[in-house]
């Protein structure tokens, strides 16, 4: 291997490829980056063996050859490299790869590419491209609901399927934690028709949304039952999907709420962060005391004191008290793009659903605190 390449391209992929590696591996292999040059083309593969991430960058090179190497120190040496081009030069006798940019010269130990595990792909089945910004935003607007409790391992992802809204075939991405539930649809794209309802996993999603950051092109999605594969641009990722039945969802969705409070999403969100201020640390719940008109939100803490802020509000309704996780209230504010909030209530036991009044193709459930 003798390449030359230029640092930004390099330390980019690096960065999207790195983050795919654990930093702790009992085999040594899996804590390695893949380098296969080819035609002035250096293609990088990382994997844990439940995700593999590929992604290729142009370079000048001379003849193919393919060695492994430490993913992160590999990435730490090129991001303090001088800016410039980067010369790679593999040392077959010293099973060594030198790597070179101006005065700097760094020499890493290198692992048989033909040790490199592959992570084997069955015929996916269904494939559909979306634009990258309507990915990220599927992604972006549920993964904050994805559950972190390993027991109940199904709700450790956004489940993607097919579904059905006002008549219209939608694409509809769902994630909760037992908690919350968020949930947000895109128009079905061609050839989605029949797909199998998949569970995302969350490390694949939080790559996936790494991805699609600054991509602005076509997003192209295959899966089976068991995998999926995204395509962006010159990054492709494969990801072994969770095997497992996401709830039915649907059932804690209220239908009967009929008490609908309107407030200013930015004022309610600051309100809500300076009362929680005082709120216990674990539960971390606040009251909202809803009256015509009014919306007075309360924290209570013998050990620390008490907290109360007003706001007007739309609410034309009998009053209600009912408590929520501060916290779970600032993540959905932070979903919404509209300049206004919009709760649908029932009473202080039952679910709260709250929706973006711009976008009617989010919304967002919220369960009730004791307070």
């Amino acid at each position: 291997m003798r390449l030359t390449i230029d640092k930004p391209g390099l330390a980019k992929a690096l960065a999207h490829v790195a983050s795919v590696v654990e930093r702790r591996n009992t085999i040594p292999i899996l804590s390695n980056v893949m380098l296969a040059a080819g035609a002035n083309a250096l293609k990088l593969t990382a994997t844990d063996l439940d995700m593999e991430l590929v992604e290729t960058v142009g370079c000048t090179s001379k003849g193919d050859d393919a060695i492994t190497i430490p993913a992160h120190m590999f990435y730490d040496i090129v991001r303090k490299l001088p800016e410039g081009d980067i010369e790679l030069n593999r040392d077959a006798e010293q099973e060594r790869l030198v790597i070179t940019s101006g005065p700097a010269q760094f020499s890493l130990q290198t692992l048989p590419a033909d040790d490199f595990p592959e992570l084997s792909v069955e015929d996916l089945g269904h494939a559909f491209s979306l634009p990258a910004g309507d990915l990220k935003r599927l992604i972006e607007k549920t993964r904050f609901a994805i559950s972190t409790e390993e027991t109940r391992y199904y709700l450790n992802g956004i489940y993607l399927h097919e579904a059905e809204s006002d008549g219209k075939a939608t694409l509809r991405a769902v994630a909760t934690d037992g908690h919350r539930l968020a949930q947000v649809e895109h128009p079905l794209p061609s050839g989605a028709k029949g797909m199998p309802g998949v569970i995302v996993p969350r490390k694949t999603v939080l790559e996936l949304s790494k991805l699609v950051e600054d991509e602005d092109g076509e997003v192209r999605i295959e899966l089976s039952p068991s995998k999926i594969r995204v395509t962006a641009g010159r990054v492709v990722l494969t990801s072994k999907l969770i095997d497992g039945t996401f709830p039915d969802y649907e059932r804690v969705i209220p239908q009967g709420n009929d008490k609908r409070l309107e407030v200013d999403n930015g004022s309610f969100k600051q309100a809500v962060d300076r009362v929680s201020t005082l709120s216990s640390d674990k539960g971390r719940a606040v009251k909202l005391a809803l009256a015509d008109g009014k919306l007075t939100l309360s924290v209570n803490n013998p050990e620390s004191g008490s907290a109360t802020e007003e706001l007007a509000v739309e609410y034309g309704n009998e009053p209600l008290e009912i408590g929520f996780n501060a916290r779970y209230l600032i993540d959905i504010s932070d979903q919404l793009d509209s300049e206004t909030a919009e709760f649908l209530l029932a009473d202080p036991g039952s679910p709260t659903m709250v929706r973006d009044v711009k976008d009617p193709s989010a919304l967002y459930v919220l369960m009730p605190m004791r307070v």
